[in-house]
């Protein structure tokens, strides 16, 4: 098939790609390049997935932006799935630069949407997030429970799902968003708490937390993800509809710290700092909807995917550690 990965040399975007090249798929990654973090990172990620031609797929990549529809016009021409992984990423980071976030997250999802109609394409996975339902009224989070974000990247993903559902009602295009509950694993963004955590520990530098560590996290390993992904490539048993995608189990912020600080060094303290604006408290999902709809079942659990992470991190230092990228 011909399959589009907007945001493609992301974290998801590129892990995507790169199991839907290995099964033989061709692929156009289409990527701005945003400097949200280190692009050699992401060039990294281009890579992972260039390496995985050789097993059938092909690759291709174009550094243009998903708000450009002149571009995705072309793109999207003679495209069989659309992975839409693109978005200005980051809740603090919305917090700071709301229009920017709405430009990518919403006018680009818009543009998106409307090129794959008009190119008949035969389905559209969108990246959506557990953002979107803001402070819990229960838990865990069902699909049908109220949706109050609390941060402009909420909002947005929320927007970009209710254009997905009404492209699919109104004009047929087959639409399915995904909401991802604090995705992790090789290659992650190095700007998350699980990342932070590992590289201060690694260093001999204590763990900061902001807030007390009560927050709680549904944390989904990158391999649970990209295999409900590759699963729509072909299944509409899903089309219309929004999933969670969560894990087996949750974990407080403070019990992720210490469970990571004892596995890589035991003597260090824990540092505490101050809460920051726009955080979610709790995350907990309830994924027995994807469960009837498609049989998804997360099998990775928090504490063997930390330990699978600080592996790949130890193995890879020399270009994914910050302090060593930065000397």
């Amino acid at each position: 098939m011909e399959v589009l990965v907007t945001g493609g040399a992301g974290f998801i975007g590129s892990h995507i790609a790169e199991r839907l090249v290995r099964t033989g798929h061709d692929v156009t990654i289409v990527d701005i390049m945003e400097p949200y973090y280190d692009l050699g990172l992401k060039r990294r990620n281009i890579e992972a997935v260039e390496s995985a031609t050789g097993d059938g797929g092909s690759v291709r990549v174009v550094e243009e932006s998903v708000t450009d529809r002149a571009s995705l016009d072309e793109l999207i021409d003679g495209t069989d799935v659309v992975f839409h992984q693109a978005a200005q990423a980051g809740v603090r980071a919305s917090v700071e630069e709301p229009l920017k976030v709405n430009s990518y997250n919403v006018v680009g999802t818009l543009e998106l949407l409307d090129a794959a109609r008009k190119e008949d394409v035969d389905r559209v996975v969108m990246a959506s997030s557990s953002s979107v339902y803001g402070k819990p009224a229960y838990l865990p989070y069902d699909e049908e429970h109220p949706t109050q974000p609390v941060s402009p990247y909420g909002v947005s993903k929320l927007a970009a799902e209710h254009y997905a559902r009404v492209y699919y009602e109104i004009y047929g295009l087959p639409t399915v968003s995904l909401r991802y509950f604090t995705v992790y694993g090789p290659r992650m963004r190095p700007n998350m708490a699980m990342t932070n955590f590992v590289s201060r520990c690694v260093h001999g530098e204590a763990p900061v937390i902001y807030g007390d560590g009560s927050q709680t996290r549904d944390f989904t390993y990158i391999e649970d993800v990209v295999a409900i992904n590759e699963q729509l490539v072909g299944d509409d048993g899903a089309d219309g509809e929004v999933l969670n995608i969560g894990s087996t189990d949750t974990i407080d912020i403070l019990s992720l710290a210490k469970t990571i600080r004892d596995a890589v060094d035991p003597v260090l303290e824990l540092e505490f700092d101050d809460p920051r604006a726009g955080d979610a408290q709790h995350t907990h999902a309830d994924v027995s909807k994807a469960t009837e709809l498609l049989g998804y079942e997360p099998v990775v659990g928090i504490r063997a995917g930390v330990d699978r992470f600080i592996a790949w991190y130890r193995e890879n230092r020399d270009w994914y550690d910050p302090l060593v990228r930065a000397s």
